[in-house]
């Protein structure tokens, strides 16, 4: 009779890394990814006596014709009835994903929106190494696909009524409020203007008295954050870090694809400089390219934040 051998530890240690590993790419892929979920907030930020604003916070659906689970999502959150919708890009994730966002944006038409570009409203995604990113943020790639962002542009704004920010500024009345809105161009690919927004807000006439200010743009790059709380933002929205996409439960981010400090690359926080704070909500998206579709300790969200008068 011979004596049966045991598995060498070394082997045991890496056959539980390995089913791991393959448990959390299931759950990441197969489950997570639909989990869309919408985070409820709430930050004073209004001029005193204002009346309260809910802002629905979209970004980064990367859309595709087929991703029915998601359009049916988006499209169901005109049911929270928000005072104004903030589009912060990257809406498209192929050349046909305008079908897509169209069945997801409709039932809100009519609802006071702005939004601004990110880079792939413009261009098709590609595939690439997600471990460049590790790296900083990531640089162009190569090779895709021109999308048709007049067509999207004017859906926006012939259609469901909202106002274009790229490198801009509007007026809008929002739930009794009149509201300033700055916002620039895809920062990601340094397609931002700070300075033409001075002008771009002198040319919308004298500021109404009380009217509040509000930031936006796709990227958080520090710059942009900064520029607009010089400006005078009373409250600022970004999108494009997808929060992460895979985070470490329990920490968090551990890439950002731009220099906004990890701890503020998703949720709502302050953003500080030269004295003032302003509130900044960055989205985790609702999306992710198809090529890398994937969330893992980050779920798919959209924001609901009611923004309140300062005391």
């Amino acid at each position: 009779m011979t004596a049966s051998r045991s598995a060498h530890p070394a082997l045991i240690a890496l056959g539980a890394v390995g089913a791991a590993g393959a448990a959390a790419a299931i759950w990441g892929i197969g489950i997570e990814r639909y989990l869309f979920t919408v985070r409820e907030v709430w930050a004073p930020a209004l001029a005193p006596g204002s009346a309260p604003i809910r802002v629905l916070h979209l970004s980064d659906a990367h859309m595709a014709p087929w991703q029915h689970r998601k359009q049916d999502w988006l499209a169901s959150l005109a049911e929270l009835e928000p005072d104004l919708v903030v589009n912060t890009g990257d809406n498209l994730g192929h050349v046909e994903g305008l079908a897509g966002i169209r069945r997801a944006f409709a039932p809100l038409a009519g609802i006071p929106g702005v939004f601004v570009h990110g880079s792939n409203d413009l261009t098709a995604p590609s595939p690439r190494n997600p471990l460049l990113y590790f790296a900083g943020p990531s640089r162009r790639v190569k090779g895709g696909a021109s999308l048709d962002t007049d067509a999207m542009d004017a859906y926006f704004t012939d259609e469901l009524g909202w106002a274009g920010l790229n490198n801009a500024a509007a007026r809008l009345q929002v739930a009794g409020n009149s509201v300033d809105f700055v916002g620039v161009d895809d920062a990601h690919r340094d397609w931002d203007d700070l300075d033409a927004l001075p002008s771009a807000l002198d040319a919308l006439g004298p500021r109404v008295e009380g009217a509040s200010l509000i930031g936006v743009t796709h990227a958080p790059y520090q710059r942009v954050l900064n520029g607009f709380t010089d400006l005078g933002a009373d409250a600022i929205f970004g999108g494009h870090t997808h929060g992460g996409q895979v985070c470490l439960p329990g920490f968090g981010a551990l890439v950002a694809n731009c220099d906004i400090p990890l701890k503020q690359a998703k949720g709502l926080s302050e953003w500080s400089h030269f004295g003032r704070s302003v509130p900044l909500n960055v989205s985790a998206g609702c999306g992710h390219s198809i090529y890398a579709p994937v969330r893992f300790a980050c779920r798919p969200e959209a924001t609901l934040l009611t923004l309140t008068a300062r005391s």
